[in-house]
C-alpha cells in the first residue's frame, strides 16, 4: 500500500466568492429556528427529505444574510414541499418550470439568495429542458436535486435515474431506460458547479451546500436520498459496512484515494480515469483533485466514475469554476441600452423598423 503521495502543484484556482456580495447582511445573529416555518412538515416517516430539511436550515443562519433575501422555488414532487417549511420567500411553481422562474427572479433581484429545489422525476424528466438551459446560461442560483430512483409524489413509477431493470408500478418486467448520470448531465451543459452529497452525510452536505451558496453562477447539487415507501434501501451500499470501497469523497488539492484503509485510488487511463488497487499503483500516478480546473474532461471523467449499480459513487465538489452569469449579462446590457438613450422601453420594443398598416 502507497503511504505518501508527493506533493504536486494543483493547476487551478478557486473562483472568487460573489454570490452573497450584493446581498444586505443580517443585523442580528440568526438560529435554524428562525428559518423554521409555522407549517407541519408533511413527508412519509424516515424519508430522506427530513434530513436535507434539517442540514438547510443550519446552514442558512451562516451565511449572515436576511431571510426576506432569500427565495427557495420548487416544481412538483415530494422534493417541491421544501419552501412551505422555510421562513424565507418561496415559491411552489408547476412541474419541471421552477428554473425558469427562478430565472427571472435571478435577472431582476440581484439582493437575493435563489434556490431551486428539485426532484429526479420534475428535473429531469419534463423539467429537462430548463434545467440544462439554466445551468448553460449559468444563472446564479443553486438548484437542489433530490434523486431516490423513483417518482415518490405519484406513488412508485421508474424515473430517468431509476437503474436498468427496476420492476414499478410502470415497469412490472423490469425497465428498459438507460438512467442518466446526473452529473455528466450538468457538465455537459457546462454547469459551472457541480457537486454530489448523500443526505445522511451531514458534514459532507454542508460542506457542498456552503460553497454553492457562495458559488456566482449556477450551482448544481444532486442529494442522493431514501424514499422509504417506494424504493427503500435504493444507496444502503453506500451506508452500511465496506461503504468506503464504494464512496469516492472528493477534496480539492488532495489525492483521491478512498476505502476504509486507503486500498482504493484514481488513476488516468488514456483519456480517462479509472479506479485501482492503491498498492499496484506508484504514487505519483494517483489523481490529485483539481476542483477548479477549468478543463471539463477532466470533470467529466470523475462524474463516469459513478455507475448506476453504485459499484463507485463519487462525492463532493467536482467542479467549481469561475465565467460569466446570465442574470449580470443582462443588467449590463439594460443599463448599456438606458445609457444609451434607449430608456423608452415601447420605442426599444418596435426597434428601428416599424411599419404602420392603416
Amino acid at each position: 500500500m502507497v503511504s505518501t503521495v508527493p506533493e504536486a502543484p494543483v493547476a487551478g484556482t478557486p473562483p472568487a466568492a460573489g454570490a452573497l456580495d450584493l446581498i444586505p447582511r443580517s443585523e442580528v445573529p440568526l438560529k435554524a429556528k428562525d428559518f423554521t416555518s409555522d407549517q407541519e412538515v408533511r413527508w412519509c416517516p424516515g424519508c430522506g427529505d427530513y434530513a436535507v430539511l434539517a442540514t438547510v436550515r443550519a446552514l442558512l443562519p451562516k451565511l449572515g444574510i436576511k431571510r426576506e433575501n432569500i427565495a427557495f422555488l420548487s416544481g412538483i414532487g415530494c422534493s417541491s414541499r421544501f419552501p412551505y417549511y422555510l421562513e424565507t420567500f418561496g415559491f411552489h411553481s408547476i412541474h419541471g418550470r421552477a428554473p425558469t422562474l427562478a430565472t427571472g427572479l435571478s435577472v431582476a433581484r440581484p439582493d437575493l439568495s435563489v434556490w431551486v429545489v428539485t426532484g429526479d422525476g420534475d428535473a429531469l424528466s419534463i423539467g429537462g429542458n430548463h434545467l440544462i438551459h439554466a445551468l448553460r446560461r449559468n444563472v446564479d442560483m443553486r438548484i437542489l436535486l433530490f434523486n431516490n430512483r423513483i417518482y415518490g409524489l405519484t406513488k412508485g413509477q421508474y424515473s430517468p435515474t431509476s437503474e436498468q431493470g427496476k420492476i414499478t408500478k410502470s415497469t412490472p418486467m423490469g425497465s428498459v431506460d438507460a438512467p442518466f448520470n446526473t452529473l455528466s448531465l450538468a457538465l455537459g451543459a457546462e454547469a459551472s458547479f457541480a457537486a454530489r452529497a448523500l443526505d445522511s452525510d451531514r458534514q459532507g452536505l454542508t460542506e457542498v451546500l456552503s460553497a454553492a451558496a457562495e458559488h456566482r453562477g449556477s450551482a448544481f447539487v444532486e442529494i442522493l436520498q431514501d424514499c422509504p415507501v417506494f424504493n427503500d434501501g435504493s444507496f444502503d451500499v453506500l451506508r452500511k459496512e465496506e461503504a468506503g470501497d464504494h464512496l469516492i469523497p472528493l477534496r480539492h488539492g488532495e489525492p483521491i484515494v478512498f476505502g476504509d484503509d486507503g486500498e482504493w485510488c484514481v488513476v488516468r487511463r488514456g483519456f480517462g480515469l479509472r479506479v485501482a488497487a492503491t498498492a499496484e499503483v506508484a504514487a505519483a500516478d494517483v489523481v490529485r483533485h483539481d476542483a477548479y480546473t477549468d478543463d471539463p474532461e477532466y470533470a467529466f471523467a470523475l462524474a463516469r466514475l459513478s455507475d448506476q449499480e453504485l459499484t463507485h459513487t463519487v462525492t463532493g465538489i467536482v467542479r467549481a469554476v469561475a465565467r460569466p452569469t446570465y442574470d449580470e449579462s443582462a443588467r449590463e446590457q439594460t443599463a448599456q441600452a438606458r445609457g444609451a438613450g434607449d430608456a423608452d422601453l415601447q420605442q426599444t420594443l418596435y426597434g428601428r423598423n416599424t411599419w404602420h398598416v392603416n
